[in-house]
């Protein structure tokens, strides 16, 4: 459906757009070496895109090294005391709902914002000034679901280690032509032991920047670490993971329709939109191969599991079901604030997409047919 209506309008949505461009973060010399890693292959319609990062590159530069100056013993000198909580989750399976939820516990965690995870080099000397002063440019609500954005609004961590080292599968959709050389890093599985430890490292120093600034408990969310529990579990033995699940039809129309959407404020390369459907079943796949395989190395009281739908239709119920599984104290604390949010959803209105056309449906069930009997949805 969505890919076939994007081939037929042969039109490149959000072509003049420089907003919702994470690349706005980077700085000089890591955008000499992605543009070099792709041979600068800018397509000419994103040729401003490039002139825009460029710029952002060059100043954001400048307070990298005004940060480095002012922070790095301080950074360095950092203990991660308390063992992050990690949201886990495929793409548009409730993941943004599930953070935005626990994040209403702002005695014990602290997450990852916005403005953070674009300028992982210099949020702690520019997110206070910035932040507001740029304010107006960035939308009120996500451009695939109308979910409030802000640049305080928590955030996926994804975003701070691929500006810092280049490595995520998300690359492959800013230079789509290379999507699958980038999409080795959704497992790491067939990457260079020498990546994994840089990526690692850099996660470790983001989570340094923001200790040094929270001193609370970390709640980060990124659907790729579904993917990576080995490798966070070498950084973090002792984090606790919950993990969100939905019905896989409506999880393959969702997202869809986000590469209907957000993904257009990103790229640099036409996107090939022939190809989005076997991308979307690929990608997730490749997910729950990883996931189910390494989910038996998290302790069974390190773990739990939420559906969707359960969490959709009583939110401070399943979070209270979360802090009782995972032994995580002050929940009636923060009940107040986990009401207040979930009073404020009331209003709020869902996409509704057509029904899937029979044969994308036989697909999907056949593809995806694990996720279908483990979590007990009807094909």
């Amino acid at each position: 459906m969505c890919a076939g209506r994007l081939n037929m309008a042969g039109k490149l949505k959000h072509r003049w757009s420089l907003s919702h461009n994470y690349l706005s973060g980077i700085t000089a010399d890591a955008w000499w070496s992605l543009l070099r890693e792709n041979r600068f292959a800018v397509d000419a319609p994103y040729w401003h895109r490039a002139a825009f990062v460029t710029l952002a590159s060059l100043l954001n530069s400048y307070y990298r090294r005004q940060e480095e100056r002012q922070y790095r013993d301080a950074i360095e000198g950092v203990e991660i005391s308390q063992p992050p909580l990690f949201i886990l989750g495929h793409w548009r399976s409730g993941t943004t709902l599930l953070h935005y939820l626990v994040a209403q516990d702002t005695e014990q965690f602290a997450f990852a914002n916005t403005y953070q995870v674009i300028n992982p080099h210099t949020f702690l000397c520019t997110e206070e000034v910035n932040s507001r002063r740029f304010a107006a440019f960035v939308p009120k609500t996500r451009s695939m679901d109308a979910m409030r954005l802000g640049f305080d609004t928590p955030q996926e961590d994804e975003f701070a280690p691929l500006l810092l080292t280049l490595r995520s599968l998300y690359l492959g959709i800013t230079f789509p032509r290379r999507e699958e050389y980038y999409g080795r890093y959704l497992t790491f599985e067939e990457v260079p032991r020498k990546e994994v430890e840089q990526w690692q490292a850099v996660l470790l120093w983001f989570s340094k920047k923001l200790t040094l600034k929270y001193g609370r408990r970390l709640l980060f969310k990124s659907p790729p670490h579904t993917a990576r529990i080995r490798l966070l579990l070498e950084l973090f033995p002792d984090a606790r993971f919950v993990h969100i699940h939905r019905n896989p039809y409506r999880v393959f129309q969702s997202q869809r329709h986000y590469f209907d959407t957000a993904t257009w404020y990103t790229y640099l390369q036409r996107p090939e939109v022939e190809r989005i459907d076997e991308g979307i079943l690929r990608r997730y796949t490749t997910l729950y191969d990883a996931f189910f395989a390494d989910r038996p190395m998290i302790p069974n009281d390190h773990f739990c599991e939420v559906c969707f739908e359960d969490l959709e239709a009583d939110p401070v119920a399943q979070v209270a079901r979360i802090y009782e599984s995972l032994r995580l104290p002050g929940f009636e604390k923060c009940r107040p604030n986990l009401q207040s949010y979930a009073d404020s959803l009331a209003g709020y209105q869902k996409n509704e997409y057509a029904p899937l056309e029979e044969a994308n449906r036989q697909l999907v069930a056949r593809e995806w047919a694990r996720s279908f009997e483990v979590w007990n949805y009807a094909k």
